[in-house]
C-alpha cells in the first residue's frame, strides 16, 4: 500500500506512474489522411533482429526496453503466437513504425506496443495509424480493447490516447532497474531522463 509523501527510490532505479486506459466498444475512427508512401504490412513470424532492431528505433528515447531482455525463444514464442499481431508502418521502404496487437486474452486485445520512429513523427501518421489499430482490435470479437501508458513515454501519448477514445480506468506505479545501467540500453538513449548511478 502506497503512503502519501515522498519515497526515496534507489540509485539505478525508475520509476514510472502508469495509466491503464480501456475502449468498451469501437469508435467512430477520427478523420485521417492516408499518407503518401506510406504502407501497414504484417509481419508474420518477424525476424527477431529485424524486431529488436524496430523496437528500439521507436522506443528507445521512451525506455522501452521490456522485449529486449528476452531471449530468443520467449521472443519469438511471443511473436510468431497466432494471437499476436505485429505490423510495421513502411515509409521509404523502411519499417518505421510498430503497431502490436495482443489477442491473447480471451474477449480482449492489448495494444500492446504502439509508435514512430523520429524520422515520420509528425507527419500525421499517428492519429492514421491508431484508427488502423481500432479496426483491426474490434474487427475480432472482443468486448474490451486497452492499452497502458507511463509518465516516461512521450508527453503527448496519454492525451493521444484519450483523445482516440480509450478512458483511463486504474493507476500504478512501477519500479524497475534502469536498463541503460543494466546494458539492454545504449546509455544515450532517453537523455532527457537523467541516470542516477548508486
Amino acid at each position: 500500500m502506497l503512503v502519501d509523501g515522498y519515497t526515496k527510490v534507489p540509485a539505478g532505479k525508475l520509476v514510472a506512474a502508469v495509466t491503464c486506459l480501456e475502449m468498451r466498444t469501437p469508435v467512430k475512427a477520427a478523420r485521417d489522411l492516408v499518407p503518401e508512401g506510406v504502407t501497414l504490412e504484417r509481419q508474420e513470424k518477424p525476424g527477431l533482429d529485424w524486431y529488436r532492431d524496430l523496437y528500439l528505433r521507436v522506443g528507445g528515447d521512451w525506455l522501452w526496453g521490456s522485449r529486449l531482455v528476452l531471449g530468443d525463444d520467449a521472443l519469438a514464442a511471443i511473436l510468431e503466437d497466432p494471437r499476436v499481431e505485429v505490423y510495421a508502418v513502411v515509409s521509404g521502404g523502411r519499417a518505421e513504425g510498430i503497431l502490436e496487437l495482443d489477442f491473447r486474452e480471451q474477449d480482449q486485445c492489448e495494444l500492446a506496443f504502439f509508435g514512430l520512429t523520429s524520422n515520420v513523427i509528425g507527419q500525421g501518421l499517428g492519429r492514421w495509424l491508431m484508427n488502423r489499430a481500432i479496426e483491426r482490435a474490434w474487427s475480432r470479437p472482443i468486448s474490451r480493447f486497452w492499452v497502458h501508458t507511463c509518465s516516461l513515454d512521450s508527453p503527448q501519448a496519454l492525451d493521444f490516447y484519450i483523445r482516440s477514445g480509450f478512458v483511463p480506468y486504474e493507476r500504478m506505479v512501477e519500479v524497475f532497474d534502469d536498463p541503460r545501467l543494466t546494458g539492454v540500453l545504449p546509455e544515450h538513449a532517453a537523455p532527457q531522463i537523467p541516470i542516477l548511478r548508486g
